[in-house]
């Protein structure tokens, strides 16, 4: 075979059936992602003469005697393509898994293409942005080049530009559209053996017997694990700072399944198609148990018990009844405020199965060390915990286990998991050998986690005067087979979502329960979407059957700045108002909304507008530990070293914006190095919205700390008080006496005492972060579609630290919160198997899609972030189904319970309506 790649002749053979994209991947063109394996998200494209094609079904032969070209070719020298050039000036992407993909279709558009973008970007997805970064990619927006603020070209040693309140490009900038930032499995690892699982093909059994001879016969394969090979210990996938938080009811591989698709066996060979073949031949004689798919039914006598646990020793609230967690609670008399109320409301909403959709899916390579430790690189969101996790599970001292993340192709609280560590270190630690295991798009959906579904029977209740006086809420979550993340889900939804109201009588009653489904866990929110769409839609009826306007009604009965957080789900003192911008999001919302502006609505369709508002803690409760490490290097500039992990969040951004303001320098001289149990002490991880408050308040304090130092120093060298002096660049000024920082550098070498400071901040106390929303729709009343004629989403985040990316991170969320309202579910069937296992029949929006959404910030300083700053990656999604819903309640008269609104079920609601008079 003869094929030329990127202008160099390709060398090897392609396997028989092999795709294009992996042999480019072999020959070590890593821009070219893997993402769906079907030919649904375009992260593959690549060009054949010219002619983008998706390189995942495309077979490797046809590429006989053809130029290919993937996005490392892309560029003339150090001269990057226009398409590449206008990414980087837009910052078209968050975490970048896609961007190489999309850069590629681009570039390889026509004029007429160009002019109907919807239809020529189809086949690519972004799950991170919500392509309004990329449309201003494609439009020449330059975000990075405006002279007000500066410009950056996002390397380590390029031009600098401001610190903090500019719009700084991430750092892996340059690397992203040339396709050289490096993900999870974008290196070379010698001697790399693959595995495979055999997966569970039934609901609930016990396994009887696991038959390997036939597995064990095919040539290449090195070993078949079972659960007679791994420690029998229990834990949790979930990973947080405290343990104990999630119940300890899961095994690397264990004798009884609970879900189709849990992982009954793992297969090890010389190379996947080995191991693929392999597992197929595994067979596996099952007990079938009794199963239960509804969480109703689980909690009733005589359903089938899934884990027979002791509570003390496994952390399940109660284990008979499936019951994982649960939460309770009353303030006030709700009973005697419901029967005194001018109107009371109450019906049950109803939240389905969402999946993450990060488009690089879960994997990990691992390898034994010679000095019997362990290294696994994994796409992780919490490297450190999983750390801990893997040396607990394997008896090992933590200082013999390292973990790595690369750049992490997206997450949604989907990596703060641990579902693929622990097996590939078992197959490392027992062969003996480098092992990787990567998940497919259709085991991303069968076999990780989902958010959780959740049933939320409200009751709210009210006085003619506007007044709310009532809040009841009943809430059953499904956890799936398995309670990770299932108890503080719970408890996180029943908690802010009823606390942002000042009303005096509350009461909940909560149960996170388990069924022999997949398993849910943390999705961005953490039950705060889930509880909130159903608050906030009974808030909006009331407000409606009361006679009020709903914005003045939330005005009147929202908490205040000096309120105090109350929730019948327990006090947490750790967590108040230290800012407040709720009334200016309420009063950016208002002011949206008298605004006059073109109507864009099809003659007999139904408008109408609806809004809704939500709070967040920011951070986690009981501590979130960030750390880091500020160095001064040989050449005067900084080295940032840092526990947390960048995946589209943003934080890599951020940081070095903070380091950069706190040793008064630009950003381009601060080099950063990250997510690397090897670099820092412990750190808790990327998640719970904790990337700028907490590590960027680590990373802060490190530097602050330095410049300390530095001046130390200085003075020290010059025999000038301390007092006289002060940082200045690339200098430190001693009454007017300059010391160069590389000098400072080059002395503290000589003498082995490198000038260094740490930072560390814990999380213990906590802020709060408001988001409101607000929609103008058009339904047609003839087939259920939903038009969104206006999204606007107004923000309380505190000082902007970076104003691009901060939008982003709202138009993100409010992107991905659309498509679980509108379009997005996981579909189980009648034997508890996923049969939504591919984007196709998943339906996740693609750039047609997802309307624009006008970012409003309010004006506010928050002092305990760093630089006043609060957290705004989670909490732009929790009010978006309900504000949709409120607006599908103004223009059809209809309240909507049911999530997602997809066409069908509105037109079926529309005509069952009707005939009901509605």
């Amino acid at each position: 075979m003869s094929v030329v790649v990127n202008g160099t002749a390709a060398a090897g053979e392609p396997a028989a059936g092999q795709c294009l994209r992996t042999f480019l991947r072999e020959q070590g063109w890593y821009g070219v992602k893997k993402g769906c394996d079907a030919g649904d998200c375009g992260a593959c494209t690549v060009h054949v003469d010219g002619v983008p094609v998706h390189s995942c079904v495309y077979p490797a032969v046809r590429a006989d005697g053809r130029s290919v070209t993937t996005v490392e070719g892309l560029a003339d020298g150090d001269t990057l393509h226009p398409v590449q050039q206008r990414f980087l000036d837009a910052q078209g992407f968050q975490c970048g898994f896609c961007t190489a993909g999309l850069v590629m279709t681009v570039a390889a558009l026509d004029e007429t293409q160009r002019g109907d973008l919807p239809r020529a970007l189809k086949g690519n997805l972004c799950r991170c942005t919500g392509y309004r970064a990329i449309r201003d990619a494609l439009d020449g927006v330059r975000h990075v080049a405006d002279p007000a603020v500066g410009t950056t070209d996002g390397t380590d040693g390029g031009p600098g530009g401001p610190a903090v309140g500019g719009n700084v490009a991430a750092p892996a900038a340059r690397q992203i559209v040339t396709g050289t930032a490096r993900f999870t499995f974008d290196v070379d690892v010698p001697g790399l053996t693959h595995l495979k699982l055999v997966r569970s093909t039934v609901p609930h059994a016990r396994i009887v017997d696991v038959d390997t001879d036939d597995a064990m016969r095919v040539p290449g394969v090195l070993a078949v694990l079972t659960h007679h090979d791994c420690p029998d210990r229990r834990y949790s996938t979930a990973q947080h700072e405290n343990p104990r938080e999630d119940p300890a009811d899961t095994r690397l591989l264990d004798d009884v399944v609970r879900f189709v698709g849990q992982r009954v066996a793992a297969v090890v060979a010389e190379t996947e198609a080995a191991a693929e073949t392999a597992a197929a031949l595994v067979r596996v004689s099952y007990q079938p148990l009794p199963a239960v798919f509804d969480p109703a039914a689980a909690m009733l006598p005589g359903a089938p018990v899934l884990h027979d646990l002791d509570p003390a020793v496994s952390g399940i609230a109660r284990p008979a009844d499936n019951v994982a967690g649960e939460v309770h609670g009353e303030i006030g008399d709700v009973d005697r405020a419901l029967a005194d109320a001018d109107e009371v409301y109450t019906t049950t909403f109803r939240t389905q199965r969402v999946q993450h959709a990060h488009l690089e899916t879960h994997g990990a390579v691992a390898w034994p060390e010679p000095d019997g430790g362990l290294t696994v690189r994994s796409s992780t969101q919490t490297p450190y915990l999983t750390r801990r996790a893997l040396a607990r599970l394997f008896g090992l001292p933590a200082e013999k286990v390292r973990v790595v993340a690369g750049r992490v192709g997206g997450g949604f609280g989907g990596k703060q998991e641990m579902l693929v560590e622990d097996v590939t270190a078992l197959a490392a630690l027992r062969t003996g050998r480098p092992v990787k295991l990567e998940f497919t798009r259709a085991e991303q959906f069968t076999a990780a986690t989902t958010r959780h579904p959740f049933r939320t029977r409200v009751t709210v209740a009210g006085r003619r005067d506007g007044t709310l006086t009532a809040i009841r809420l009943h809430v059953v979550a499904d956890t799936g087979a398995y309670g990770n993340h299932g108890p503080a889900v719970l408890a996180h939804g029943c908690s802010e979502s009823v606390a942002l109201y000042k009303c005096p009588n509350k009461q909940v009653d909560g149960w996170s329960v388990y069924t022999n489904t997949v398993p849910a866990g943390a999705f961005r929110g953490y039950g705060l979407g889930q509880v909130s769409f159903a608050v906030e839609s009974a808030v909006d009826e009331l407000a409606r059957r009361l006679g009020f306007d709903p914005v003045a009604f939330r005005a009147r009965n929202v908490i205040g700045p000096q309120d105090p957080l109350v929730t019948p789900v327990g006090h947490d003192d750790t967590v108040r108002v230290h800012s407040y911008g709720l009334d200016q999001c309420l009063e950016l919302i208002q002011r949206a909304r008298t605004e006059t502006w073109q109507e864009d609505a099809a003659a007999g369709w139904l408008v109408g507008d609806g809004m809704a508002v939500a709070m967040i803690a920011t951070g986690p409760p009981g501590g979130h530990h960030g750390r880091a490490r500020v160095t001064l290097d040989a050449d005067g500039g900084y080295q940032l070293d840092i526990g947390m992990a960048e995946f589209g969040n943003g934080s890599t951004t951020v940081h070095r914006q903070l380091v950069a303001d706190a040793l008064t320098t630009t950003v381009d001289r601060v080099r950063i190095r990250q997510s690397d149990t090897a670099l820092v002490g412990h750190d808790t991880g990327a998640f719970a919205s904790t990337g700028t408050v907490v590590a960027g308040t680590a990373a802060q304090r490190a530097a602050l700390a330095l410049r300390d130092v530095l001046v130390d120093a200085a003075a020290r060298a010059t025999g000038v008080d301390r007092r006289d002096c002060r940082l200045d660049g690339a200098a430190v000024r001693c009454a007017g006496r300059r010391v160069d920082l590389v000098d400072l550098a080059r002395a503290a070498s000589a003498a082995g005492r490198p000038l260094t400071a740490d930072g560390h901040a814990d999380g213990a106390h906590r802020s709060v972060a408001f988001d409101a929303h607000w929609f103008r729709v058009a339904v047609d009343p003839d087939s259920g579609e939903i038009r969104i004629l206006r999204s606007v989403h107004s923000a309380d985040a505190g000082t902007v630290l970076n104003p691009m990316q901060c939008r982003g991170q709202v138009e993100g969320g409010v992107a991905q919160a659309l498509g679980a309202a509108l379009a997005e579910h996981v579909d189980i069937d009648d034997h508890g198997r996923v049969v939504t296992d591919d984007f196709r029949s998943y339906h996740l929006p693609t750039y047609a899609d997802v309307p624009l959404t006008e970012v409003l910030f309010a004006r506010t300083s928050d002092p305990l972030g760093p630089a006043g700053a609060k957290s705004m990656s989670e909490s732009p999604f929790n009010p978006v189904a309900a504000a949709l819903a409120n607006a599908l309640r103004d223009a059809t008269g209809i309240r909507f319970t049911d999530l997602p609104f997809t066409s069908d079920r509105v037109w079926d609601r529309l005509q069952r309506g009707r005939a009901d008079g509605e």
